[in-house]
């Protein structure tokens, strides 16, 4: 269709109706607010204007402790979103209620209190059993571990390196008034007790110590390390008792999960205000900001403004703003999945054109054509449009699901042309049973028909390019760049039609003629020695350009033809034991394993021939996305 033409807009209001005003432009849902451009680099504005200040951070933390809510619901209530995430239609008034906004709120603050103190018990418990890991290799010594000795003898506690010897250990001791005991031992460590006199205490130390030796304390601890487990045990259920009962008590909110979900969407809202907030200027009296909304939007604008007593200006945008300006594109029906397409590559600039009417009609038939089957297609159609009524999702996922539709149908006309059903698959069916040959008609055939696919799908290519290279004369001569636009673009339709007029036997003057305008180009429009090198840059970049773009297009038969054949070598691997049973089987994973991976496949090709191919030769791309002030959703549908 177009780009939207945009207003750009200056608006000075009084200060304390700066919410209200917020609100409304949050309701309309039309204009993107600007800080003014440069304004605050003036030194004179600077000392009269600042920044605004909003709640921006306090809206962030609340998002925050909502998106918890909702996946501690997931986690603790068992409630899933699934792949696609079904949209709750509600009001405006809703949307925006207060009384909603706190029931949502203290929902949202409940479940973060039992998260908290399930945070905390999950510490508590993960210290617990560090301790009674710690205490369970001395369960086997009966002896309270806080005593450390008698009056002429020391208890210590210590450990060795798995691999020590204790039996040679104790040998070493054999000279000294000492005795070790191992208590318990594994692969990593032995847990041994010393039992030394005081005056001896040193030198047993000092034959211990080349062993790795370690002594072990325990603070405050006291009794026998058996009874401590069994206190840690008992410590440990009483923790995951409480854990339990907080996670039942979230658990037992989920019937509030489209309350909290309403309450992620508002916070949205909310933080989109708060940022807007922060791009207004201010001297504490009057706010002032400027933006950017539809010309066509401009009726509900003004009256917006003109009610909330603003003082406000609305201009078409200068040529110096052109930059600046935020674009739009305004498409219909067909035209709007290919929002994907172009903003997966980039917006255009606001001066050119929309590419998505341009690019339609080739991507949707391009699509069929190297999918071509009329099972796929069938697949592609209901699985778009199957999501798109139960699910009603929005944004890319949105236009992802109207482009299945599209070229679902494109696909399933291309496979009624060439005779494909999930390949060969009707003509297994019937043969494996009856023995009798089927096959559905075909004008072509991928199989039989190659070089014909292939002629046709160059010349389809030559048909895009010179469409490219038409909306590119166009923009040349309203641009006033006509020597540019006959000396690029109509020497080389020239060209192309003296070649087929050549290839027909007819004539071959119209390629000379195209030639000649080929030398004469660089010519004019050349300076000094560039008028020579001209000559051979042009023709050397524009041959292999155009018939190098031109030869890209054989990926169409290549992609035609190699869906065509994995279908129909799965059907025939199915169709070897001569089980209908097994066929199916293999038939069927086979197919849904080359739908996979021709759903992408041919995506990824056809985006790359729109990208590449075609709009290198008239598109100008950098545009910036229009982002109103306006109540972006997931969870809700918003009805006016």
């Amino acid at each position: 269709m177009a780009i939207v033409k945009m207003k750009k807009l200056r608006v000075m209001a009084m200060a304390d109706s700066r919410d209200a005003l917020l609100r409304e432009l949050l309701r309309l849902g039309c204009v993107e607010i600007s800080e003014p451009a440069g304004l605050l680099a003036d030194p004179a504005w600077a000392a009269l204007l600042r920044r605004d200040v909003s709640t921006l951070a306090e809206t962030k933390n609340e998002q925050g402790e909502a998106n918890a809510a909702l996946e501690a619901l997931k986690r603790y209530g068992g409630t899933k979103d699934g792949l696609f995430i079904q949209r709750r239609p509600i009001s405006q008034e809703e949307f925006l209620s207060e009384e909603t906004l706190e029931k949502a709120r203290a929902v949202s603050r409940k479940i973060n209190a039992y998260l908290q103190d399930i945070s905390r018990l999950q510490g508590e418990e993960s210290r617990l059993l560090s301790r009674k890991a710690g205490l369970e290799p001395w369960v086997p010594l009966d002896m309270p571990l806080e005593l450390s000795g008698t009056a002429n003898a020391v208890f210590r506690l210590g450990v060795f390196p798995g691999a020590a010897d204790t039996a040679a250990i104790r040998n070493e001791l054999a000279d000294t008034a000492a005795e070790l005991y191992e208590i318990s031992g594994d692969k990593q460590q032995r847990c041994c007790l010393l039992i030394v006199h005081r005056t001896e205490e040193e030198k047993a130390l000092e034959i211990l110590r080349p062993h790795g030796f370690s002594v072990t304390a325990f603070q405050s601890v006291t009794g026998t390390a058996a009874k401590n487990v069994e206190a840690l045990h008992a410590s440990i259920a009483e923790n995951q008792t409480k854990r339990q009962e907080a996670e039942a008590a979230i658990a037992a909110l989920s019937s509030s999960r489209d309350a909290l979900r309403l309450y992620a969407d508002r916070l949205n809202a909310e933080a989109a205000e708060d940022a807007n907030t922060e791009r207004l200027l201010t001297d504490g009296t009057i706010v002032f900001f400027e933006g950017w909304a539809p010309a066509e939007s401009m009726n509900d604008v003004q009256a917006l403004l003109d009610g909330s007593g603003c003082a406000w200006d609305a201009a078409d945008p200068a040529e110096e703003d052109i930059p600046n300006v935020p674009v739009q594109l305004k498409n219909n029906w067909l035209t709007r999945p290919l929002n994907m397409v172009t903003e997966m590559y980039s917006l255009p600039a606001y001066n050119n054109v929309d590419p998505n009417p341009l690019m339609a009609p080739f991507f949707i038939l391009f699509y069929g054509i190297m999918m071509a089957d009329m099972g796929y297609g069938l697949l592609m159609f209901l699985a778009g449009t199957i999501i798109s009524k139960k699910y009603r999702p929005k944004g890319a996922m949105g236009h992802m699901m109207g482009l299945m539709q599209l070229c679902g149908v494109s696909t399933f006309i291309m496979g009624a042309l060439t005779g494909g059903f999930f390949g060969d698959f009707l003509t297994q069916v019937v043969k494996l049973p009856t023995g009798g040959d089927f096959a559905l008609p075909a004008l072509f055939t991928p199989l039989n028909d190659t070089l014909m696919i292939l002629v046709g799908a160059m010349a389809l290519g030559l048909v895009q390019i010179v469409t490219g290279m038409a909306i590119s004369f166009i923009r040349k001569i309203k641009a006033g760049q006509v020597l540019d636009a006959v000396f690029e673009e109509v020497t080389w339709w020239i060209v192309f039609i003296g070649i087929g007029l050549m290839a027909a036997g007819v004539t071959n003057l119209v390629l000379y003629a195209g030639l000649a305008l080929i030398v004469i180009g660089p010519l004019v429009t050349g300076q000094g020695f560039g008028k020579i090198m001209g000559i051979f840059g042009s023709l050397y970049n524009h041959v292999t350009g155009y018939f190098g773009d031109i030869l890209s297009y054989a990926r169409l038969m290549a992609l035609m033809l190699a869906g065509s054949v994995i279908a129909q070598v799965f059907n025939t691997l199915g169709a070897i034991p001569g089980n209908i049973l097994i066929f199916l089987v293999i038939s069927l994973a086979g197919n849904a394993l080359n739908f996979a991976l021709n759903l992408l496949g041919c995506y990824v090709h056809d985006l790359r021939l729109q990208c590449l191919e075609y709009f290198g030769k008239f598109y100008e791309d950098g545009g910036k996305p229009f982002r109103p002030l306006a109540m972006e959703t997931k969870y809700v549908d918003i009805t006016k």
